[in-house]
């Protein structure tokens, strides 16, 4: 079963004490940061566990389907490239969602991130001690290498679409010689994907973040609803079956009855932060009804624009 899974009552509490605090945050009104992400990786999510050896990952979602191939990066300590594996779990996420807001908080394609990374790290209430912050850098450095392939078959046509998030990078050698993970200090988003966030990048609030970033499938349930919600049509809720949810979120669940289980939980911790979603849980699958996105566009209207050329 997928590492979402809480263990012990210890984890559980941490974690319902985060999911309440966000809800209590966000109830209040109070002022939070927002967090941005593409409105396609809201809709076809990373590997929730690192796939091992394995180059490439696919996953398939009705008429699209996503291919992510793993790269290799230039490692100035050893003069030459290193292969790094196929980005996953919830830290890969994070990193994706960071560079994004960043990119669009500052105008700029360019992002320094070898101080911020580490803030917003801290700011999500993850610890910073070595074990994290070495998995973070690993998932940035997978990230960058990688180049992503998007595909749309229908009527017996496909259109496929190759794209790399990361064009450039500056990498430093570590300065602990025992570290391997690479830290580039800026990374460069592609023009492609740079404009398209420009206009395609779903808001999200950041307590809400916080509260899920233990968990990869509830980043993905959280930023799918934050997207999918506001969409439906006024009065046509919208049905989405179990299989039809098990192929999107149910990577690593053999059994249809323990990813039900397991979503089920994790949909009530996102519902928590995300109050205003309305969701009936049924036994053919969920039913989807016209809802306020879990970012007021006016909350979104005030948020600093980025300098103007």
């Amino acid at each position: 079963m997928p590492e979402e899974a809480p263990r012990g009552g210890t984890s559980l509490s941490h974690t319902t004490r985060r999911l309440l605090d966000a809800a209590e945050t966000l109830r209040r009104g109070a002022p939070f940061e927002l967090d941005f992400l593409h409105t396609v990786l809201t809709q076809t999510g990373l590997p929730f566990r690192n796939p091992g050896d394995a180059r490439t990952w696919e996953r398939r979602q009705g008429g699209a389907a996503l291919r992510i191939e793993a790269g290799a990066v230039a490692d100035p300590s050893a003069g030459g490239f290193r292969t790094v594996g196929v980005p996953f779990g919830e830290k890969a996420r994070l990193v994706l969602i960071h560079l994004t807001g960043e990119a669009l908080r500052t105008g700029s394609p360019v992002v320094e991130v070898e101080n911020s990374l580490t803030a917003y790290v801290r700011e999500l209430g993850l610890p910073t001690d070595g074990r994290t912050i070495v998995t973070v850098k690993e998932q940035l450095a997978r990230l960058s290498a990688a180049t992503v392939r998007l595909a749309y078959f229908a009527d017996g046509r496909a259109a496929q679409v190759n794209a790399a998030l990361v064009t450039g990078l500056d990498l430093w050698a570590p300065r602990d010689p025992r570290q391997r993970v690479l830290w580039p200090s800026t990374v460069r988003l592609s023009d492609d994907y740079f404009a398209s966030i420009q206009s395609h990048a779903v808001p999200l609030a950041r307590p809400a973040i916080r509260a899920l970033a233990h968990s990869a499938l509830a980043l993905d349930a959280y930023c799918w609803l934050a997207q999918r919600l506001h969409r439906v049509p006024v009065g046509k809720p919208q049905a989405i079956s179990w299989s039809a949810l098990r192929d999107q979120f149910g990577q690593g669940f053999a059994r249809e009855r323990d990813f039900r289980r397991q979503f089920r939980e994790t949909l009530r911790g996102v519902m928590t932060v995300y109050p205003d979603a309305r969701v009936d849980d049924g036994e053919d699958g969920l039913l989807l009804h016209r809802s306020r996105p879990p970012v007021a566009p006016r909350i979104v209207a005030r948020a600093p624009k980025p300098p103007t050329p």
